[in-house]
């Protein structure tokens, strides 16, 4: 009879475990701070500014209702479960149905969410217009939207397919942006800058 011995990990096995420690480690260290993994990397955020939280606060007077009426959750400090990448991601809004599958207490699947949200910080522009729509993508987040105050642009990603979404509008600040199905919703861009 033979026996089944463990095999030894592979450096990438190995190389993967060391950064999901560092990441837990910081996560530790930093717990007023938004630690994300992205891209290999270990990002640690200071708390959005007041600007980036009224584009934020602004987008949810528009959507409450409808996020209510459809009892879907409201959520702005959850991280996003992307499968078998490394990366860990916390966008800035993240709207998630009432039946929505969770990875243990505080990561919920990509493809179960409605949409998901990145406000550009001076320090993100990279990893939100394009690091992160291509996890989001193989993750199947059905739709991910981008507010861009420094370009002036909304740029919504939708109908994921692989590392890439099959869909892509951007506009600038100022015009309508509807939001497909299951929203059915017009946002009103230019009330996401007011002054």
């Amino acid at each position: 009879m033979g026996k089944v011995l463990d095999r030894p990990a592979t450096p990438a096995e190995t190389k993967r475990a060391e950064l999901q420690r560092r990441y837990r480690e910081a996560c530790d260290l930093f717990p007023d701070s938004r630690v994300e993994l992205i891209d290999g990397r270990i990002v640690v955020r200071e708390v959005s500014t007041g600007e980036h939280n009224d584009v934020v606060s602004r987008l949810i007077l528009q959507i409450v209702a409808l996020v209510a009426s459809r009892e879907w959750g409201l959520w702005t400090n959850i991280k996003l479960f992307l499968g078998p990448q490394i990366d860990r991601y916390i966008p800035d809004l993240t709207i998630v149905p009432r039946n929505r599958r969770m990875w243990g207490e505080d990561e919920v699947y990509g493809d179960s969410t409605v949409l998901v949200v990145e406000v550009v910080s001076k320090s993100s522009v990279r990893d939100d217009h394009v690091v992160k729509p291509e996890s989001c993508a193989v993750a199947g987040v059905p739709l991910y939207l981008v507010i861009d105050t420094f370009k002036g642009t909304a740029r919504l990603l939708s109908r994921p397919d692989g590392g890439s979404y099959a869909k892509e509008e951007q506009i600038s600040l100022g015009e309508p942006l509807q939001l497909p199905e299951p929203w059915g919703l017009t946002i009103d861009t230019g009330k996401l800058v007011e002054a």
